[in-house]
């Protein structure tokens, strides 16, 4: 540490072009800490996906919906342990900034295709018994500031009610939530009675949007999914079924590669970034050359004027790198905010910050190494005598 003032006067020598330099670093790590909070976010629903659980969509076209008369014939199959069908809701609350997922589900199955998520076992009861009941997450609860008992109005995108209203009012009873980080990031839901909804809407009635299906043997998921298809081939209804992580990871790429495109945006700022910064630190190295005779002059080792040279590349993107992460976090709370919902909720993990070390001591040691090695070579009567 008794050489921390030396280091910061030789990074703040040229105080403009450290602080450009310094924007440019922070909006770098900006950037990343974005960037891979998308990239989580597509990724969140592969990485929890349960091996025993399948999805059951129709053939051609997740959009399309399935009669509600599958399920006695899915839950025949050998090998399937429990079966729930789930209908998209879709849901604004209050205005369209508001919006989250809403599904209307048969309470008792859904629950239990879906053991981590965390309930009281008397507001599960309160769920099944109660047709106009619905369950919230905890996250839209502490957002909304929402109470059990109260009334929750929610205006559907798609399906109108009996009297062609869009207005939607239900009441809450539970709230759920998860123990596991990751799948607490995917319980910004609401669910509903699947059996209220059917009866009070107007078109649709009699049919879902997909089936979960939980299986005793990981191993059996693709002879079970085929089996669950063959029930209905060459019906008007064919069905397409496929483990759960499969559905997640084929949903994200109709959006596109993401983790490779994330990958080829990131290569690009940092190449950007390993060239600004290395012409930073090589001119300041030319700038000081005989300041670094002097204090080789006055004892310093090679290794500790080597060590000077790194550490001032090292600090400069310590500091960038926090700075950036830093803005990459508090800037999260705003960008879900204007996705109203649509757009799985972003976070910056523990993980993106060990990365974002990584990548600093990484960058630390491309920029500072050259200049530093130069450093150490130096020899004192030439520097001193104008020769660099």
């Amino acid at each position: 540490m008794k050489h921390l003032p030396l280091v910061w006067a030789g990074l703040f020598r040229r105080k403009t072009r450290t602080f450009l330099t310094l924007a440019s670093v922070i909006v770098a790590f900006l950037l990343f800490g974005l960037l891979q909070a998308v990239q989580t976010a597509f990724e969140a629903g592969a990485d929890t996906a349960d091996a025993k659980r399948l999805l059951t969509t129709a053939r051609y076209s997740i959009i399309e919906p399935l009669p509600m008369a599958h399920l006695r014939r899915i839950e025949q199959v050998p090998g399937v342990v429990g079966v729930a069908h789930a209908e998209w809701f879709g849901a604004k609350y209050q205005n369209e900034s508001n919006a989250f997922a809403v599904f209307a589900v048969d309470p008792a199955r859904y629950l239990d295709i879906y053991p981590q998520f965390t309930i009281d076992p008397a507001q599960r009861q309160a769920f099944i018994q109660s047709r106009t009941g619905a369950l919230a997450g905890q996250r839209l609860v502490d957002r909304f500031h929402w109470k059990l008992g109260q009334k929750l109005p929610l205006n559907s995108e798609i399906h109108p009610k009996a009297d062609g209203s869009m207005s939607w009012e239900f009441d809450l009873v539970g709230i759920i939530d998860a123990d596991d980080p990751a799948v607490r990031r995917n319980t910004d839901i609401v669910l509903i009675n699947a059996k209220y909804f059917d009866e009070a809407r107007l078109v649709g009635k009699g049919r879902t949007g997909w089936y979960i299906e939980r299986i005793a043997d990981p191993a059996q998921a693709r002879a079970i999914s085929a089996e669950i298809d063959r029930l209905f081939a060459n019906s008007p209804d064919e069905t397409k079924t496929q483990p759960e992580k499969e559905f997640a990871i084929g949903f994200a790429k109709q959006i596109g590669d993401i983790g490779a495109l994330v990958a080829r945006i990131l290569v690009a700022v940092f190449f950007t970034i390993l060239i600004l910064t290395g012409n930073t630190m090589a001119q300041s190295l030319r700038e000081r050359i005989p300041e670094l005779a002097i204090l080789k002059t006055l004892g310093f080792s090679d290794g500790r004027v080597t060590a000077l040279v790194l550490a001032e590349a090292a600090l400069l993107l310590l500091i960038g790198g926090a700075l950036g992460m830093a803005a990459a976090v508090g800037i999260m709370p705003f960008v879900n905010g204007s996705t109203g919902g649509r757009f799985p909720p972003l976070f910056v993990e523990g993980q993106t910050w060990l990365r974002a070390a990584v990548i600093v001591a990484a960058l630390a040691l491309a920029v500072g190494l050259p200049p530093a090695l130069r450093a150490r070579r130096l020899r004192i009567v030439q520097a001193l005598a104008g020769h660099r």
